[in-house]
């Protein structure tokens, strides 16, 4: 295990050159998903974003090149609710090798009903973490031909008080949205973990990191317009919650750091310093209900048999 600050100490805005990286970001295009692919553009890597809307993705290029001179970043169809798309966006990236994904694209939905993904998935499972699953699987020949890729799990804080149904994973039986959504992280976050497992017993390069931003407010978060647009009355409204969370420039933070920092290692969990909502990355304890291998591995067969592909390395298309 390393040790929570690497040498220099981590600067979460002086970051370390990536020339020659490519990262892929899914939902790179907005919320927090846009702030790691800005930042990750200051590093002179290639960042790529992964997106289901054209125009959305095409305001968030803009807006990173117009803050960072010469930022190599471009846009990749990305559609995680739609499995079988999924097997195209490899070829898609153009590219010989890819150094990171990190999964953040999410769906979080507040009120009934029920929605399902074109595949009969439940809409935040299937999206969240199966979406994630197989898109890992496609990509695993492009983060196995770079030298030390990393997998970087987007988990969430509401994750922390969930548990998993195995029973019932698609919730068809008890459907809250909520609860459904932090179930879905929560499935992701194990995936994360399990995932790293099986790439250190292949003897993979590949590492698999998971991550929080904390809790991460628009009220909180610099304007970048049209991408993000802040009004005064609610960077008023928000200034209290200030001294409990923050902003989703500073939850991209922790999956930034497992992106680049070389101290960071596979099968670790980093989130914000301050009671894990606010503050600079740090290597944090795994949740105790993320130990539990045994959930991991059951969630790993139940979502190969739903998605149909495996993403552990040497598995079959």
């Amino acid at each position: 295990m390393s040790s929570t600050f690497s040498t220099p100490p981590w600067d979460v805005r002086r970051l370390p050159r990536a020339d020659g990286s490519v990262f892929l970001v899914t939902g790179g295009n907005a919320g927090i998903g846009y702030f790691v692919a800005e930042q990750l553009s200051t590093t002179g890597a290639t960042v790529v974003l992964g997106s289901r809307n054209p125009a959305k993705a095409e305001a968030a290029t803009a807006s990173i090149r117009s803050r960072v001179p010469g930022a190599r970043v471009r846009a990749v169809r990305l559609d995680l609710a739609d499995l079988p798309s999924l097997g195209t966006v490899a070829e898609a990236l153009e590219v010989g090798h890819l150094d990171a994904v990190v999964h953040n694209a999410g769906v979080a939905l507040d009120d009934p009903p029920r929605l399902e993904t074109g595949d009969g998935h439940e809409l935040m499972f299937g999206t969240n973490h199966l979406g994630h699953f197989a898109l890992t699987h496609w990509l695993m020949p492009l983060l196995s031909a770079a030298p030390a890729a990393r997998v970087v799990t987007m988990g969430s804080f509401a994750a922390k008080s969930e548990r998993l149904d195995l029973a019932d994973l698609q919730s068809r039986k008890d459907y809250r949205p909520k609860r459904t959504y932090g179930r879905s992280k929560l499935a992701q976050m194990y995936f994360g973990l399990e995932l790293d497992r099986r790439l250190r017993a292949a003897g993979s390069p590949v590492a698999g990191v998971v991550v929080h931003p904390g809790g991460a407010l628009d009220s909180l978060t610099p304007a970048r317009p049209p991408v993000q647009v802040r009004t005064a009355a609610a960077r008023l409204r928000g200034a209290p919650a200030a001294l409990l969370v923050q902003g989703k420039h500073a939850g991209a933070w922790p999956a930034v750091r497992a992106v680049l920092d070389p101290a960071v290692r596979g099968g670790q969990l980093w989130g914000p310093r301050v009671l894990g909502l606010r503050g600079r990355p740090r290597n944090e304890r795994v949740w105790p209900h993320l130990t539990d291998a045994s959930v991991a591995a059951r969630l790993w067969d139940a979502s190969r048999d739903l998605t149909g592909v495996d993403p552990a390395p040497g598995s079959a298309p």
